[in-house]
Order: C-alpha cells, then sequence, then structure tokens
C-alpha cells in the first residue's frame, strides 16, 4: 500500500518537473521573439512611445490629481 503511494508521488513530481521545464522554455521562447520583434520594428516602437507621451503625461495628472482630493 506505501508502495503504492510513493509511485504515484513520483509520476506526480515527473509531471510537475516536465510542465515546469515546458514552462520555462515556453517563457524564454517568448523572450526571445519578443526582443526579435523590438529590434526588427524599432523605428514603429519609437514612434508608438513617442504617440504615447501624451496619454502617459494625461494619466499621471489624473491620479495626482485623484490622490491630492483625499
Amino acid at each position: 500500500m506505501a508502495e503504492e503511494v510513493k509511485q504515484e508521488e513520483k509520476k506526480t513530481d515527473v509531471k510537475k518537473i516536465l510542465w515546469t521545464i515546458f514552462k520555462v522554455i515556453l517563457g524564454i521562447a517568448f523572450l526571445v521573439l519578443g526582443v526579435l520583434a523590438i529590434i526588427y520594428w524599432r523605428y514603429e516602437v519609437k514612434m508608438l512611445i513617442k504617440g504615447c507621451i501624451g496619454f502617459f503625461l494625461l494619466l499621471a495628472g489624473v491620479i495626482t490629481l485623484a490622490i491630492a482630493r483625499d
């Protein structure tokens, strides 16, 4: 009986380890693809950041006023 429980725990541990390794590999792949996309579209990313500065400042102002109101 105790051996069956140990064998089932080992199966669960192996599944956990494989699932963790899969998630790490997937995360690294997403990071690499993200960096490559930024490098490939660097001018478009720069334009997007420039275009969002106004919205960021507007949001910062609204948050500052909300904090000051309290």
